[in-house]
């Protein structure tokens, strides 16, 4: 079920950019704006501006765009009913749900919602064991043994499952709960050959809640602490509607935050290896759960931080197994570095072993990129044995060749040449084998589709494809004054809008978004409102709403200064609004006339190809010379000298 539209309202009346920004960044005020460095990209000097008046912000460094909504959107990385409901939260306005929704969308949405409630309790109902005399006894005792403290076992849900078949199901069951949903919630299990026997799916275990980005419970890891060889050490909860496996990072919730202002992840592999981290005062950790890494969890970390720090147990045959993860973050376009605890430790007991600094020290100390990594971990054994030394050469080469960046992918060739000691022509060979093979197919495709292109074809698609770059950056322009200055008067009765339009009413804009705000430009017109800026970053649509923001903001803003005190004065475009928007006009038709000569020329050749009838070329070249007429009046009102 969807959030009401005046819920909606009420949140895009009430909430304010600089209170929700400033709950993540700090800002400070420069000119007419605020200021920060970006929340979303690593950066020195600030780049991020806030428009209270405007009420959006921009990043001039990585392009982020958007109104408050749009920001909880970016930095919670939620869609738009999250964002509602968590700025709906923080300024107190009650959430009224949609009821105009099919009843299969209302079906889908009370079982999600049910999940998500049965969840939450379960959370609550195995935190509460931990109080009682069993749950004391060993489940408590363990976290007490590890060193978890009061805080951390909030901060992380993390509960006990009393030893028994029916404790949480008659709970359950006893507050509301149907079997049907905690059955879909893998909260309880089915007797084999009798569905009527219903018991609980966690007994006699520690548990660890996972969360999902919102921070809702998703499903639960559950540790034995018996040495119960016959019982599987972990059990998790199974694929449920909320919970995929392959999408979720355990601790992401809690570390997205950190993820971002340290622009690094660190990477374990176990529940107790993040809280240890917690614990040891870094907060910028996820695990992968004891799973193979997948491509939605690289994407997942991806949100937050292009840099990635995976954490090796000190196990070099471990190690060795879990190397492919290495090639797929690579792939995923992630910047990778490793560090390896002494033999015998993980994250979690070298944490405890040396304590908080000892433990940031040696992160910091023993990280490395990972082709340093990759070839110190085989160097040893390869070192005077051939055939181990070409296939780490191969290795190491296969995961040069996962990097999508070119530029970084020079650099590691580099740094793989003077470590390998190789040529780096022999590394690059090597690379091109690689490319070669993966791509034969499609090379041999385009190869023939080329080959089979007659060569007069070919040659005009770049100088067209510049020619509609060039138009784009026109047409652009032409908006943004609209947009910008339409509501301004360029004489006693005649808005910039209305000459500006009435100027260009033949002409339709090539680029789509563009089209779609002109045409929502004039329908407003249509309805007796004269749009100012604001009237875009109302609206629904999401790219409407970041083109238009990129239409009305400027990195720079002149000083003052220069009038004030040194009485110099410059020259605005809004200070003869005629001529600019004139000079607009003229430079955009000029290009939409080029594109159509362009155009025309391709016919004109097709025609001497296909030997058409003279009055068709005659009247192809009539209208190019026509066109041609037209570029020359624009060059001369735009003062542009004319050669032929």
């Amino acid at each position: 079920m969807g959030i009401s539209r005046t819920t909606t309202e009420k949140v895009k009346e009430r909430a304010d950019i600089e209170e929700v920004v400033n709950d993540y960044v700090p800002l400070k005020k420069k000119g007419q704006n605020l200021w920060a460095c970006c929340p979303f990209h690593n950066e020195k000097s600030p780049s991020f501006s806030v428009s209270p008046a405007k009420q959006i912000y921009k990043c001039f460094g990585c392009g982020k765009a958007g109104d408050p909504i749009q920001f909880v959107m970016d930095i919670e990385g939620v869609g738009f009913n999250e964002a509602i409901r968590h700025l709906a939260k923080k300024y107190a306005i009650e959430i009224e749900e949609d009821k105009e929704q099919t009843p299969e969308a209302i079906q889908a949405y009370n079982e999600r919602e049910s999940l998500y409630i049965v969840l939450n309790y379960a959370k609550d109902f195995f935190a509460k064991n931990l109080q009682k005399e069993e749950g004391k006894a060993i489940g408590l005792s363990y976290f007490k043994e590890r060193g978890f403290n009061q805080d951390v076992i909030e901060k992380f849900d993390l509960g006990y499952a009393l030893d028994g078949w029916n404790h949480f199901y008659d709970a359950a069951k006893g507050d509301g709960h149907t079997d049907e949903i905690l059955l879909k919630a893998g909260l309880i299990l089915q007797k084999e050959g009798d569905v009527q026997r219903l018991y609980d799916r966690f007994r006699g275990r520690v548990i660890f809640t996972i969360h999902n980005l919102g921070g809702k419970p998703i499903g639960f890891g559950a540790r034995i602490l018996t040495q119960d060889k016959k019982q599987p050490k972990y059990i998790n909860s199974p694929e449920t509607e909320v919970y995929h496996k392959s999408d979720v990072l355990y601790g992401i919730f809690q570390a997205k935050k950190s993820i971002r202002e340290k622009d690094n992840c660190y990477l374990v592999e176990g529940y107790t290896d993040v809280i240890s981290m917690h614990l040891a005062g870094i907060e910028n950790v996820v695990a992968s759960s004891g799973t193979s890494l997948t491509e939605s969890q690289i994407k997942l970390v991806k949100r937050f931080s292009d840099n990635i720090t995976v954490l090796y147990d000190g196990d070099a045959a471990g190690i060795k197994a879990s190397l492919r993860g290495i090639d797929m973050i690579l792939e995923g376009g992630l910047n990778v570095k490793a560090v390896v605890f002494p033999n015998g430790e993980d994250p979690d007991s070298y944490a405890r072993k040396v304590g908080a600094q000892e433990f940031q020290d040696y992160l910091e100390n023993n990280s490395q990129d990972f082709i340093s990594f990759k070839i110190g971990l085989h160097e040893e054994e390869a070192a005077n044995d051939p055939i181990k030394q070409a296939a780490l050469i191969k290795e190491v080469v296969q995961s040069l060749s996962k990097i999508p960046d070119p530029i970084i992918r020079t650099v590691y060739i580099k740094k793989s040449s003077s470590l390998l000691g190789l040529d780096e022509e022999i590394i690059q060979t090597e690379l091109n084998k690689i490319y070669l093979k993966g791509r034969k197919d499609d090379f041999f495709k385009e190869k023939r589709e080329i080959q089979e292109t007659p060569f007069e074809e070919l040659l005009p698609v770049k100088e067209e494809s510049s020619i509609v770059d060039i138009l784009q950056l026109q047409e652009r322009e032409m908006l943004r004054l609209l947009v910008n200055y339409g509501f301004e008067l360029v004489s006693d009765d005649l808005h910039v809008c209305h000459y500006l339009l009435q100027e260009t009413d033949e002409l339709e804009f090539e680029t789509p978004v563009y089209q779609k705000i002109l045409e929502i430009y004039k329908e407003a017109l249509a309805n007796n409102h004269l749009p100012q800026p604001e009237y875009f970053l109302k609206h629904d649509d999401s790219e409407v709403k970041k083109e238009v923001i990129n239409l009305i903001t400027r990195k720079y803003e002149l000083s003052t200064l220069w009038e004030s005190r040194f009485q110099i004065f410059t020259h605005n475009e809004a200070d003869d609004l005629a001529k600019t928007v004139y000079d607009s006009i003229l430079h955009l038709k000029k290009k939409v006339i080029k594109k159509m000569m362009e155009e025309a020329k391709v016919k004109i050749k097709e025609a001497e190809q296909e030997k058409m009838d003279e009055n068709i070329m005659n009247e192809r070249i009539s209208i190019y010379m026509e066109l041609k007429q037209y570029q020359v009046e624009i060059d001369k009102q735009l003062g542009i000298v004319i050669s032929f």
